[in-house]
């Protein structure tokens, strides 16, 4: 069998706030197939962003395993964990977070920056064009994020995340800032990304209409994960 691509293990995260220890996980658990693709509801300030932070090695659980293809991320140190962030991990979130004095391009490729494997940096600029044409920005190249629709710098920020092939997308409320036409059509663009590029998704959403697309549905209450059948 093979091994699943991410395993959250008894995953739990507690905050210290005026002297009282509050828990935001209390032992989340799940497996994620590579290709899979699935939605994280709850109410605001249950823990969802935080999860996300955790699966993506921006932020460590307070106790409990976190495995990216069978690795154990929580054992890592900080430049091990920056490497596997740049290389298997892209993150999408409410705000695109572009470089405004960068263009599109520019911006789609800084995540190629640190890369060693010349072979990879070398053709990053025609995936990157490849890409950008895919979601319908091959007109926009030269462009700078404060010529762009809210939609459209959100989808530069899509083709940024996928740049290096990671095997993670994680997306963190991708459509909240953008209007209802837009947000269908990002959401449109994040399921067939998961399709074409082969790439497990995880979008964390207050959007029930995205979160139905996706394969699975959970919902994060009282700091645990329950999975919602029979939404489609």
């Amino acid at each position: 069998m093979a091994t699943p691509l991410l395993t959250l293990s008894q995953v739990t995260k507690n905050y210290s706030a005026n002297d009282q220890i509050v828990k935001v996980l209390a032992g989340v658990t799940l497996t994620v197939n590579s290709g899979e693709s699935l939605a994280i509801v709850g109410p605001s300030g249950c823990g969802k962003s935080t999860l996300l932070n955790i699966v993506g090695t921006l932020d460590q659980p307070s106790s409990g395993r976190v495995e990216l293809a069978g690795q154990d991320l929580t054992r890592l140190d900080e430049v091990a964990l920056a490497g596997v962030r740049n290389r298997e991990i892209g993150f999408v979130f409410q705000s695109h977070h572009l470089m405004p004095q960068c263009t599109v391009l520019e911006n789609v490729l800084v995540p190629t920056l640190p890369l060693r494997d010349a072979s990879l940096k070398d053709s990053a600029p025609d995936r990157a064009r490849q890409l950008l044409e895919k979601v319908g920005l091959s007109g926009r190249l030269g462009y700078r994020p404060g010529q762009l629709s809210g939609g459209e710098r959100q989808r530069v920020a899509v083709v940024r995340a996928l740049i290096n092939r990671p095997r993670l997308l994680l997306a963190d409320e991708p459509t909240g800032a953008l209007d209802r036409e837009s947000a269908a059509n990002l959401g449109d663009l994040l399921v067939r990304m998961n399709v074409e590029e082969g790439v497990s998704l995880i979008v964390v959403t207050h959007a029930l209409d995205l979160a139905k697309r996706l394969q699975r549905l959970y919902e994060l209450r009282d700091g645990a994960l329950h999975e919602l059948v029979d939404t489609h």
